[in-house]
């Protein structure tokens, strides 16, 4: 096989194809040999049910997102890069001819091309095309593995990089899933000094723990949004925090946020739920609160993921639970949709 791919048919049916290797075309583009992928909720997502959100699958595609690789040919243009140097994969390439991407916010860009999300391939393949400055080459003490991280770890920083986080702050973080470890991982790299991680699930709690939470906390069955609230301010010493960030999506953590967070203060969103909740707006103003959403990643995220691995300040290794080779892609994802795993990693293909 030349190119073998592991491509999503419609809901529930993959198949292994062999594609055609993909060619360079632009003077500043490298070919990846890709090595590492994760599997993302949003891949699992598209496996189950065909879509994400207005994302919809009307073609085969490539699934994956989350890889890391090594450089097997390099563009006339190429100048940062070159044959062998091991990299990991920025998976969005914006227009260089939007608004959104000369403002500065590329992420926002409505014409992203965006790795496994319709109409576009993934990297979950033995060879993948990306411009150069979308690679940021790994150090010699981050490995393969840990690159494939960056892509989740890089959704952390961006959110926190937003947040404004200040030294010594107090936070709240919902969801003890892989998001909400990796954004509690840079909060406390951030300097937070006070970071209670509050899940439904005693071992997502636990495993916080590892990478940076002082506190976690577990909602009682009947409590109200402002019970929950009490319970959390009264466990770190009294004093509400000043930063809430929700990477659950649920409606009772999103208004149990609102209800900690002290007056004056900034809550994140990055968790996706229910397009439409119930929602407590009438703290947002009675707080003077700072509201904001946090989508994917932007300039120099992935660059200060790669350095916060690199100097040992996060260690993404902890969120790798299993790991698969690409011939048994599919039972990785079961893995991921069956909650066995936290982070499961595809090996090659070889």
């Amino acid at each position: 096989m030349q190119n073998p791919s592991f491509v999503l048919k419609k809901e529930l049916e993959v198949a292994f194809e062999d594609r055609p290797v993909p060619e360079i075309k632009d003077p500043h583009d490298v070919k990846i040999n890709v090595k590492k992928t994760g599997i993302c909720g949003s891949d699992v997502h598209y496996y189950l049910h065909g879509r994400v959100g207005d994302f919809i699958l009307k073609a085969p595609m490539v699934l994956g997102h989350e890889s890391a690789g090594e450089v097997v040919e390099v563009g006339s243009a190429v100048t940062s890069l070159k044959v062998g140097d091991r990299v990991a994969m920025e998976p969005g390439v914006p227009s260089r001819y939007s608004d959104e991407y000369k403002s500065g916010h590329y992420n926002l860009c409505p014409h992203m091309a965006f790795a496994a999300t319709p109409p576009y391939d993934g990297t979950l393949c033995k060879y993948y095309i990306l411009p150069e400055d979308f690679c940021v080459k790994l150090p010699d003490q981050v490995s393969l593995e840990e690159g494939a991280m960056i892509e989740p770890l890089s959704v952390g920083v961006h959110s926190v990089k937003n947040m404004g986080i200040t030294p010594g702050a107090k936070v709240a973080v919902f969801g003890a899933g892989p998001i909400g470890l990796v954004c509690t991982s840079v909060l406390k790299a951030f300097g937070a000094t006070t970071i209670v991680t509050v899940d439904l699930v005693q071992s997502r709690l636990d495993l916080s723990r590892e990478f940076g939470a002082t506190h976690t906390f577990v909602p009682q069955k009947g409590d109200t949004p402002e019970q929950s609230a009490a319970r959390i301010q009264e466990l770190i010493g009294g004093v509400a925090p000043e930063f809430v960030l929700d990477a659950s999506g649920a409606e009772p953590s999103i208004n149990t946020g609102v209800a900690l967070i002290r007056p004056g203060g900034t809550y994140m969103q990055v968790g996706n739920g229910k397009p439409i909740i119930e929602f407590a707006m009438s703290r947002v103003v009675n707080k003077e609160l700072t509201v904001k959403g946090s989508f994917r990643y932007d300039y120099g995220d992935y660059k200060t993921a790669v350095e916060l691995v690199a100097s040992g300040k996060v260690n993404v290794k902890k969120l790798i639970t299993h790991t698969v080779p690409f011939e048994k892609a599919e039972e990785a994802y079961q893995l991921v949709r069956e909650g066995k795993a936290v982070k499961c990693i595809i090996d090659g293909p070889n």
